[in-house]
């Protein structure tokens, strides 16, 4: 603990981050949580940035300090939030047919970054798109459906940081609708604001838990790059992996305790940083995969002997 440094509070979406610590400091969790985190035993990573909370309950804490660090491909859970909130989707609808343009087609080809096999002149679904967007990390399929939305990618940036200073993430950066640039900067306290509410929209929440999905016109099967969804208890949520960014991930885990389920959502940043997109990736689901073993299996014991939790 750095002596003098002074307790701020931080109020997020819904009020349930509890405290976090001066810059660069660990974010102790407060109330109910405090009782709760104090009696897990949890994995942190030794490096980048991780935040955990457990929707009704609170921040489970946040190791690795509070400076933006590129986020990579989990920008498109904000690409894929803000497309829901401007054209919203019913469980089970399609939504409207979206033209494969020129730039997505000729994109697919790219050697440098993760995309999806488009072809110009077919015109997939919303949800077919949304779907090659979260599972393969499409990031053609991302600026395709910011200039469907938005007319430019450029306008459509613009909605993704209003989106973000709506959720109270004081501390991103959205420059591209893909995470391609490494000047999409954010942090794990931030992109957990963003992951609850992620969520709390019923498609972006089916999508990010399908381990894979066949779309007409893409060859084969598209499997999902969050191979923890093989975990017990894992429904989501979005990789992201660069060699400036290293292995990211924002993960959500369901935890059952007696007759109830809790929700919790957790995001790792900077594994592995400046090595190779594949080892960063790696890094960030071993380690996350470790965190959500250490709570799916210690936190109905925590809660059994704390107060009831709200939910």
């Amino acid at each position: 603990m750095c002596g003098g440094t002074a307790l701020l509070a931080v109020v997020g979406v819904g009020g349930w981050f509890g405290f976090a610590r001066g810059e660069g400091g660990e974010a102790p969790p407060s109330g109910k949580a405090a009782a709760v985190a104090g009696r897990l035993d949890l994995p942190w990573p030794g490096e980048g940035q991780t935040s955990i909370a457990v929707e009704g309950l609170g921040s489970l804490g946040r190791e690795g300090g509070r400076q933006p660090v590129p986020i990579a491909s989990v920008a498109k859970v904000m690409t894929a939030y803000v497309i829901l909130k401007e054209h919203p989707l019913a469980s089970g609808q399609q939504g409207p047919r979206i033209t494969v343009d020129a730039a997505a087609a000729e994109e697919s080809h790219s050697l440098s970054e993760s995309t999806a096999p488009l072809r110009e002149g077919r015109r997939p679904t919303q949800r077919q798109l949304l779907e090659l967007l979260l599972l393969p990390s499409g990031n053609n399929v991302a600026r395709l459906l910011a200039r469907w939305d938005a007319g430019s990618e450029k306008a459509f940036v613009v909605k993704m940081n209003r989106a973000a200073a709506r959720l109270g993430m004081d501390r991103t950066t959205y420059t591209g609708a893909s995470g391609f640039e490494a000047s999409t900067r954010s942090t794990a306290d931030d992109q957990l604001k963003l992951a609850r509410q992620a969520m709390k929209e019923p498609v972006l929440r089916a999508v990010v838990a399908l381990r894979s999905t066949t779309v007409p016109g893409v060859p084969g099967t598209v499997t999902n790059t969050n191979r923890l969804l093989d975990e017990p208890g894992v429904i989501g949520l979005k990789t992201g992996s660069s060699t400036p960014a290293g292995g990211n991930l924002m993960w959500a885990a369901e935890v059952t305790s007696g007759a109830k389920r809790h929700l919790v959502l957790g995001v790792v940043l900077g594994q592995r940083a400046r090595t190779t997109p594949v080892e960063g990736l790696d890094a960030a689901l071993e380690k996350s995969g470790a965190l959500i073993e250490a709570v799916r299996t210690g936190l109905p014991a925590a809660l059994r002997t704390g107060e009831p939790v709200r939910t």
